[in-house]
């Protein structure tokens, strides 16, 4: 019987930058300013946001490479993602202390799927929900299931690498304490016996649906009032003994 639930946020919190998307932005010399004051406008919904910042990423491939965007270059420029610092050993402390563990973000999947494929489960991949695609099982972790669930926006792929328009929309951006209460149901684990960790506003409802809440590396002031403990310094192996103290 697994011991708990821990849902970590991923930018920010296991990614030691602002963002995923905005890793590619800067390789590309390029800002999503229009998009974003458009969304907090209330004039963008988050699934035309994603829509909307996938445009701007194949114009400035197009403009700084004269390519068309390809999966591979998405890939590419995310594989030198700075991580935070103690990301594997909080994560595999966590696993070896029988906890099951989520990353519920925003931030694009394959930086995620590499997260997860550190830590395979020495199964064969099957299909699941909230499991790594079989894709990454086979080029990552010799044909196994990761130990970890993934939930995280990003980019679909056409047949010949080239990205559709849509993108890809799992996780809302004030709804991953939905996916919290999924996770738990559909795992049989309890609130009381579940961890959130994230770094903003954007993280709150995971709070909210979660007995134990760390706010890691607060973007501002506002979700520290909804948390059960502040962590200011950059080191996830203080999550891991805080949550290894708690639950």
């Amino acid at each position: 019987m697994t011991r708990g639930l821990v849902c970590f946020d991923m930018d920010r919190v296991l990614v030691d930058f602002l963002s995923t998307w905005q890793w590619v932005y800067d390789k590309l010399d390029l800002n999503n300013d229009e998009s974003f004051a458009l969304y907090n406008q209330g004039k963008l919904d988050e699934w035309s946001w994603i829509i909307m910042d996938l445009a701007l990423i194949k114009q400035g491939c197009s403009t700084k490479l004269g390519e068309e965007l390809q999966d591979s270059h998405l890939r590419h420029w995310l594989a030198d993602c700075p991580m935070m610092k103690g990301w594997k050993d909080c994560i595999q402390t966590l696993l070896d202390a029988d906890f099951t563990i989520a990353i519920i973000s925003g931030g694009m999947q394959h930086t995620a799927k590499q997260i997860a494929a550190a830590f395979p489960s020495g199964e064969p991949w099957a299909k699941g929900w909230g499991c790594v695609d079989r894709n990454t099982a086979r080029e990552y972790m010799d044909g196994q299931s990761s130990r970890l669930l993934v939930f995280t926006n990003g980019w679909l792929v056409n047949s010949d690498g080239s990205i559709p328009e849509v993108g890809r929309f799992n996780v809302q951006m004030h709804g991953k304490g939905t996916v919290v209460k999924m996770l738990q149901r559909r795992l049989g684990i309890p609130l009381e016996r579940t961890v959130a960790v994230g770094d903003s506003s954007g993280d709150i409802s995971m709070f909210e649906q979660s007995g134990f809440s760390i706010n890691f590396n607060p973007w501002d002031e506002r979700p520290k009032a909804h948390a059960d403990l502040v962590i200011e310094e950059k080191d996830l192996r203080l999550v891991k003994e805080a949550i290894l103290r708690t639950i």
